[in-house]
């Protein structure tokens, strides 16, 4: 007992040490193959990180679970002892897992796909499909989707943003002002549907 609490309290400090963006180093040591420019709000990759794979620029939402192994041939201990059974999980090049999705073994994500929130991934997401329910299944297509955010864009972005060459919203140097400037934007944009504020 003493073993196990010491072994958290390890594996917290040593969490500590990152950040979204260099998580991906800790479970490199663990065996996961990541690709580069990667985000990880979890601090686990499941029981056999070695067994996941994760390509460039993906994103991975709080909550998610990585299950690589079959844990229903528990039923058949009593006849096979040893039985086990594992998998690998895949996620190509840009895709975002959305918070608290479940993903299984033998499952490989799609370059440019989104799989969201709450979803249950048991079989191959195509390529640049977003992906969503229990069990997942094709939803739509990441371009529409584009299209779809970019209108929403158009009225909810502050005009006086200020984004520099070579920034994003989340590295710009101006990001609590632009912050600032986006609440009082949105709350004038949406200012029907949250009762006149």
């Amino acid at each position: 007992m003493l073993k196990k609490v010491v072994s958290r309290i390890k594996k917290a400090y040593e969490l500590r040490k990152y950040n979204s963006f260099t998580i991906a180093e800790y479970f490199r040591k663990q065996g996961a193959q990541i690709g580069n420019n990667c985000s990880f709000l979890v601090s686990r990759l499941g029981t056999e990180p070695y067994l996941v794979k994760i390509g460039n620029h993906v994103t991975i939402a709080t909550g998610v679970w990585f299950i690589t192994h079959d844990g229903g041939c528990w039923i058949f201990r009593n006849e096979i002892p040893d039985l086990q059974a594992f998998g690998p999980i895949i996620i190509e090049d840009n895709c975002v897992i959305g918070q608290n999705a479940v993903l299984f073994p033998n499952i490989k994500i799609g370059r440019n796909s989104i799989v969201g929130a709450g979803s249950v991934v048991i079989s191959d997401v195509p390529p640049d499909t977003i992906a969503m329910g229990i069990p997942a299944r094709p939803f739509g297509s990441v371009a529409k989707y584009k299209e779809k955010c970019l209108e929403r864009w158009k009225i909810q972005r502050p005009p006086d943003v200020i984004i520099e060459s070579g920034e994003t919203w989340w590295n710009s140097r101006h990001f609590n002002e632009n912050r600032k400037k986006l609440k009082e934007h949105l709350l004038k944009v949406f200012k029907d549907e949250l009762g006149g504020r």
